[in-house]
């Protein structure tokens, strides 16, 4: 599998919490972007890489693990726009 080649998968990144920080991580990636003190913050930055790179998908994890929300950042393609209300 090559990194960051064909559409959107390989910029898609992931909110989690590790330990006292919380982590934005491309999916692709090996190591964190970076690291933050609370989930807003790396939220934030998540968004913000995601639009400079052209959009993804965005992957919200609670403190427990599990998956809170999904978010399609443009100008990255929402497979399901008429149902996607969260934001």
């Amino acid at each position: 599998m090559s990194k960051g080649k064909g559409g959107g998968k390989g910029r898609d990144r992931t909110v989690y919490r590790s330990g006292d920080e919380w982590i934005n991580k491309r999916n692709d990636a090996d190591r964190a972007s970076s690291k933050h003190g609370t989930q807003k913050d790396a939220i934030d930055a998540a968004n913000r890489m995601l639009k400079n790179q052209g959009g993804g998908e965005l992957t919200t994890k609670g403190r427990d693990g599990k998956i809170r929300s999904k978010d399609t950042i443009p100008p990255g393609n929402d497979p399901n726009p008429p149902k996607d209300r969260e934001h």
